[in-house]
């Protein structure tokens, strides 16, 4: 019974982290601000991280869970690089 009830709950963060990721690819290719859009491309990142998560648990696997790892470090890096490009103009001083 739980391991039912654990596929259909997997299943269902799966689609909705799916639409998620259609609203966050919305803002990303609308947004009307440089800021709409780094926010769309911080949430992208973030949901795409957690959709690896649900497809390691579902395939019981590790190697789901290494790539959003690396994953979420690269997307705060990128965060933090395109933020400071907005608030300075450059990012290598």
């Amino acid at each position: 019974m739980s391991t039912f009830v654990l596929g259909w709950a997997v299943t269902g963060a799966q689609v909705l982290l799916g639409l998620a990721m259609c609203c966050a690819t919305y803002r990303l290719v609308v947004g009307p601000r440089a800021q709409d859009r780094i926010l769309g491309l911080d949430t992208l990142y973030v949901n795409a991280m957690l959709l690896l998560v649900t497809f390691g648990i579902r395939a019981g696997s590790s190697l789901y869970f290494e790539a959003a790892l690396i994953i979420g470090l690269l997307g705060f890096v990128a965060t933090v690089a395109l933020a400071k490009f907005l608030m300075r103009g450059e990012v290598i001083e």
